[in-house]
């Protein structure tokens, strides 16, 4: 076994070569919001979706038109309104009066890379139609279906300051996103870099290092990353503590939780530390993988109860309590 991780080991450097290029030239126009980028990464190495959480301006935009540059993909930024439907995301059919036929006519969710920039904006078949597109990545306009190409990494952003005028996604369909990120300002120095790279009036623009085979051979290589049986028992734990608390000595989070996380939870935490192992250039997969990107994984999966809300307990605390009890492996 220990031959095999280290042959795995040579496998991830190599095949992985790629990454330490998209980030070279991601950090050439993005300044800071390093977490951001990485679980961006993180998720388009594992199938997954993104759910960012952040005020206007944090470059959230930017940071998926980017990483589209870096991949030679088709990028599309969808700006949800009250007022869009959902033939405006995925096309419609139109009539063609010289054959007299219906064709299709595609819409944006037809790329690689999709931005749906706050998705809480539109009415709830809307969001229905790009969750569908999600999970099962394809699209039906009409009688036809069609497959969405792969790569597909679609990042989606709320915004927290205003709720007037929003359809605040079900929790049913928060949970199939993989990632739920928060970010914040950027720090000091960073905003100083930010000022005197935007204010040239020449804007810098990433340059395609990679295509969307190597993306699919790496997440082929993901899968084969070792976990021991070891770190599956502690993210079943984990998992575990958000619906059955008392279980693991924390009985006073019983009455702060409504409801834990879903299985999607233990699935997506594993082929996420893969990945994060994958892009650390590692084989296998160890429990500082599995706390650094825990937090993002289960924060939108855990339901606080009202007391915990009447007491100003937010999921983030309630996951961090678990993280510290927990037996780490």
């Amino acid at each position: 076994m220990e031959l095999d991780i280290l042959a795995l080991n040579e496998r991830i450097r190599g095949e992985g070569a790629f990454v330490s290029e998209m980030l070279e030239q991601i950090e050439s126009v993005i300044v800071g919001q390093k977490h951001m980028v990485e679980r961006l990464l993180v998720a388009l190495l594992c199938q997954g979706h993104v759910l960012i959480e952040g005020v206007p301006g944090l470059a959230k935009t930017l940071a998926v038109k980017t990483l589209s540059d870096t991949i030679q993909t088709k990028f599309q930024r969808i700006q949800f309104t009250p007022d869009l439907l959902p033939a405006d995301l995925i096309g419609t059919l139109v009539y063609d009066q010289k054959e007299g036929t219906f064709k299709a006519r595609k819409g944006p969710i037809f790329a690689n890379l999709i931005l749906a920039d706050e998705i809480n904006r539109a009415p709830a078949k809307v969001q229905s139609a790009l969750l569908e597109a999600m999970q099962e990545r394809q699209v039906t306009i009409g009688d036809r279906t069609f497959q969405l190409e792969e790569p597909f990494l679609v990042m989606a952003t709320q915004n927290p300051i205003e709720q007037e005028g929003t359809y605040p996604l079900p929790e049913a369909q928060v949970d199939r996103f993989m990632l739920k990120v928060v970010i914040d300002y950027p720090n000091r120095d960073e905003e100083l870099e930010i000022l005197r790279r935007m204010t040239k009036g020449t804007f810098p623009s990433a340059k395609p290092v990679t295509d969307p085979q190597r993306i699919l051979q790496a997440r082929k290589t993901i899968y084969e990353i070792y976990v021991d049986e070891k770190i599956e028992n502690y993210i079943v734990d984990i998992v575990m503590a958000t619906r059955k608390p008392s279980l693991f000595g924390l009985e006073e989070l019983d009455s702060l939780i409504e409801y834990g996380a879903s299985p999607r939870a233990s699935i997506y935490l594993t082929l996420a530390c893969k990945a994060l192992a994958f892009l650390r250039g590692r084989g296998y997969v160890t429990p500082e993988d599995v706390r650094a990107i825990g937090m993002d994984v289960l924060r939108h999966r855990i339901i606080p109860s009202y007391e915990a809300e009447a007491e100003n307990v937010t999921p983030e605390n309630i996951i961090t309590r678990i993280f510290d009890t927990v037996e780490v492996p």
